[in-house]
């Protein structure tokens, strides 16, 4: 899963006016419009992040306003002392629409359905978990629907998931727990993974649905021991909650439980969201790479147990999974050996592509070293020659093994990741930028792919990205795609075990813990140039890369007069529209964006009470109605945005 760290220790935080709530009212809509709505997280089972929703055009934009907005309440500020640490919660989710009903959890996994066009509240669910219990990442990033085309109770569910690691399935309508749905509501996931603490488990993305099956990964807590829960995905009945199969991703031939029939720990994870092809009748994983995130030496084994040979057949990569049964169709990976936390983030997006007038069903993966790969999603070979190129060898620990190459997309450009030299030191003033070159200069780096060191080596594009879980967005009628590419380097030391007492991050099992952040000089700010964060489009059918503009400035994390520099890092999620238009928020901005997707021109922008870094969403669900653009505003812990609790809705304004 992705690791953050705060991004700078000087930056002020800065909280605008809060967004006055509206009342709807009984008139006309401005311009008529499609009806769309958004009934699963990225728009379509296959992630999109596209809509046709067609009444805000490029030319009206920039009369959006605030519609309605509704708050949760769940919300934690950070704390930390000597005796207890709990991370702020951040509230990522981006809701669903359902007919005229919106779906969305919050940070506490509570569960609420609104009226889609007022915003007023219709139920909400608490399920009642223990927050004490999830002292880091507290986040929920949607949940989902099953309809059975039948009118009666639960006959249409919603389903998610808990930091507990329960799936829960409710009526629709009320509320209310589906009693047939395993006990009274509910199916326990953690059931046979061995012991564990709550917070290292648990499911923060929704599941995917295929037919009449629920299907789901988990989260799995980064960097604690060799041994975690193992990143086991299983189906279930959307009915009864029976488990259907269960994939515990090891390699062939090797058993997938323990002795005491526990499934095999420290397996790689599937903590993003599942896309699904109902045609071909596959489900697609992205998957983490094998824990702890920075050593790997055990993976290759035979280790103590005799059994983890091979534990990394499956990691950072895209597997492929017959949804009926389980089984494997096809894998592809992404990073061989992964030790650098570059696990595939984001949820492989299903578009059909025409190549040389062949049309081709295709999967596009964006990913952390900001490489993008596009995969026949029927065979899962490369729809464009993919390179092994040597990659650096030199620096690794006597413990670690490392792959001789990776593989590297040929058609699509890289949108970040070049070897850092002195020259490339960034600061304010002379003084920090030469103190980030002598940084620079003392650390281990040869380009992507340096391994870590007991002396510190650079990560150039760092853990967060490159391209993290909100993106792409992709209009499946033109092949453009358009990301949000994190550009900011970070350093990894590896710390000799004998001196690891009270490190957050143990990697227990292995000889050394862990010392990861941003490569930031001594005023906090990245130590190269902005902008760190931007928006890109390219064109995949080309592989041109079409524009790329900073997105977020430091307006609102810095103090005056440092409001000036664009491009922020962070986790950015953009959304497109038929009509032209890209949405985007980011994590270390409280803003709201409108830009015009064939010139990258903004159009548009709105102030949120805090940082939106949620994947935005619209809908219009009638014809004679408003179209909504959504966005949680909730904060999050990697730049110092404050924790909100914030559901925002944009529309056009009304005509009397």
């Amino acid at each position: 899963m992705p690791a953050h760290k705060p991004l700078a220790t000087l930056l002020a935080l800065t909280l605008v006016a809060l967004l006055p709530g509206c009342k709807a009212a009984v008139v006309e809509a401005p311009a008529a419009g499609q009806r769309a709505d958004w009934p699963a997280y990225g728009a379509t089972p296959g992630g999109t992040h596209f809509s046709r929703a067609s009444q805000i055009t490029p030319d009206n934009v920039a009369q959006l306003e605030v519609a309605w907005q509704h708050r949760s309440g769940d919300m934690r500020e950070g704390k930390q002392d000597d005796q207890s640490f709990f991370s702020q919660s951040s509230m990522q989710v981006t809701p669903i629409v359902i007919g005229d009903r919106l779906y969305y959890c919050s940070p506490f996994n509570r569960v609420f359905a609104l009226h889609a066009e007022t915003g007023e509240e219709i139920w909400s669910f608490d399920p009642g978990v223990n927050m004490e219990e999830v002292p880091v990442l507290p986040n929920c990033r949607g949940v989902s629907s099953w309809q059975s085309g039948r009118e009666g109770v639960c006959e249409h569910r919603i389903l998610f998931g808990t930091f507990d690691a329960r799936l829960i399935a409710l009526d629709a309508e009320t509320g209310r727990p589906c009693a047939d749905f395993g006990d009274k509501g509910e199916v326990d996931t953690a059931q046979s993974l061995g012991t564990h603490r709550t917070e290292e488990y648990g499911i923060t993305s929704p599941p995917a649905i295929f037919g009449d099956s629920l299907i789901t990964g988990s989260m799995v807590l980064d960097n604690q021991r060799t041994d975690s829960p193992g990143g086991i995905v299983r189906a279930y009945d959307v009915r009864s909650g029976e488990l259907q199969w269960v994939f515990n991703p090891v390699p062939p031939g090797m058993p997938e439980r323990n002795a005491d029939g526990t499934w095999l720990s420290g397996t790689t994870n599937v903590w993003s969201i599942i896309a699904v092809d109902e045609e071909l009748g596959l489900v697609y994983l992205p998957t983490g790479n094998t824990t702890p995130d920075y050593f790997g030496g055990h993976r290759r084994g035979p280790g103590e147990d005799g059994e983890r040979l091979g534990l990394d057949y499956y990691s950072s990569s895209v597997v492929a999974l017959h949804a009926d049964t389980g089984e494997v169709a096809w894998h592809f990976q992404m990073v061989h050996h992964d030790i650098w936390d570059f696990d595939t983030p984001a949820q492989p997006t299903l578009i059909d592509l025409t190549v040389d007038g062949e049309r081709i069903p295709a999967l596009v993966q964006v990913t952390k070293m900001g490489l993008t790969f596009v995969l026949n999603r029927a065979t899962g070979e490369p729809v464009w020659p993919v390179e092994e190129r040597p990659v650096p060898q030199a620096g690794k620990v006597p413990e670690e093994y490392l792959s001789p190459t990776q593989p590297f997309p040929t058609h699509l450009p890289s949108l970040v990741g070049h070897r850092l030299t002195r020259e490339d030191a960034w600061g304010l003033t002379p003084w920090d930028r030469n103190r980030c070159a002598d940084l620079i200069e003392t650390m281990n780096h040869e380009g992507r792919y340096t391994p870590p060191s007991t002396t510190g080596s650079i990560n150039f594009p760092a853990n967060a990205g490159g391209n993290n879980w909100g993106s792409p967005a992709i209009n499946p009628d033109t092949g453009i795609m358009v990301t949000f590419t994190n550009r900011v380097p970070g350093y990894v030391k590896l710390i000799p075990r004998e001196q690891c007492e009270g490190n957050p991050q143990p990697q227990l099992g292995t000889p050394y813990c862990l010392e990861s952040s941003f490569l930031r000089s001594p005023l906090g700010l990245p130590c190269t140039a902005p902008p760190w964060g931007t928006l890109d489009a390219i064109d995949l059918v080309s592989g041109k890369h079409l524009w790329s503009v900073p997105l977020g400035t430091t307006r609102y994390m810095a103090p005056f007069p440092f409001w000036w520099l664009k491009g922020l890092p962070g986790l950015g999620a953009p959304m497109m529209t038929d009509t032209g238009l890209i949405f985007s928020g980011v994590s270390n901005d409280h803003t709201l964006r409108a830009f015009d997707v064939l010139a990258g021109e903004e159009l548009w922008q709105a102030k949120l009470p805090t940082a939106g870094n949620a994947l935005p969403m619209t809908y219009q669900v009638r014809p004679d109605g408003r179209q909504f653009v959504v966005i949680a505003a909730g904060g999050h812990w990697s730049g110092g945005a404050p924790p909100g609790d914030y559901l925002i809705a944009f529309a056009l304004p009304l005509t009397e």
